[in-house]
C-alpha cells in the first residue's frame, strides 16, 4: 500500500502533526522509518528475536496511543526508544519469570537459561573460513552482551550499537551523564573479562 504525501524526506515532527490531525499514514511511515532501528535495538536488550518482535509492535502500539503525550521537547526517535526500552525491560522481567518457573522442574546447573536467549541460526550460505570465525567471533560476544546486568545492557547498547550520545542516553534512562559514562566502562570491561574466558572456547 502506497503512502501518498509521505516520503524518506518527511520530517519526523511534521509526520507526527499529520498524525494528530487525523493521518493515519504519516504514522505508517513512522513505523516504516524507525521500526529497524527499534527491532534492533529490542533484541539487543531481550536477547530473543520472537520477543523482540512483540516489543516492538508492544512499542509502536503504545506509540499510537500515547502519541498525544509527545511533546517535542526530544525527537521523536528518543520517544520512541524510550518506550521500546520500557517493553523491552518488562520483556525481561516476564522471560526471567518464565525462566524461574521452568527451573523448577529442570534439574541443570544452567537453569538461568541464558544460553536459550541467543539462537542465531548459521547462514546456510557457503562461507570461507574468515567469515565462519568471524561469526562465531559474533555469537561470543552477543552472549557476553546477554550476560550483563540489564542496566549495564542497556548503556552499552545504546551506545556502542545505536551510536547514541551519552547526553541522549542519559535522557533516555533518566540518570546523569557521569553515571552514563560508569556504567558503560563497566558494560566494556565486563565484555572484555567475558571474552577473555570465552576465546579458544569450543
Amino acid at each position: 500500500m502506497s503512502l501518498p504525501g509521505w516520503n524518506e524526506e518527511s520530517d519526523d515532527v511534521e509526520l507526527v502533526a499529520a498524525f494528530r490531525s487525523g493521518d493515519e499514514s504519516a504514522f505508517e511511515c513512522l513505523v516504516r522509518r524507525h521500526q529497524k532501528v527499534m527491532l534492533n535495538l529490542a533484541y539487543r536488550v531481550v536477547g530473543n528475536y520472537d520477543e523482540a518482535c512483540e516489543v516492538t509492535q508492544d512499542a509502536f502500539v503504545a506509540a499510537y496511543k500515547g502519541i498525544a503525550t509527545f511533546r517535542g521537547e526530544a525527537r521523536f526517535s528518543t520517544w520512541l526508544t524510550t518506550i521500546t526500552l520500557n517493553q523491552a525491560r518488562n520483556a525481561v522481567t516476564r522471560m526471567a519469570a518464565r525462566r524461574r518457573h521452568e527451573a523448577y522442574s529442570l534439574d541443570s546447573r544452567h537453569g538461568t537459561g541464558e544460553e536459550d536467549l541467543h539462537q542465531d541460526p548459521p547462514s546456510t550460505a557457503p562461507s570461507a573460513l574468515e567469515l565462519m570465525e568471524s561469526q562465531a567471533i559474533r555469537q561470543r560476544i552477543e552472549k557476553c552482551i546477554a550476560s550483563l546486568p540489564l542496566d549495564f545492557r542497556e548503556v552499552l547498547v545504546l551506545r556502542e550499537l545505536q551510536d547514541h550520545s551519552y547526553e541522549e542516553i542519559a535522557l533516555l534512562l533518566k540518570m546523569r551523564e557521569g553515571t552514563v559514562k560508569s556504567r558503560l566502562f563497566r558494560a566494556r570491561e565486563s565484555i572484555k573479562d567475558c571474552l577473555k574466558r570465552v576465546v579458544g572456547a569450543p
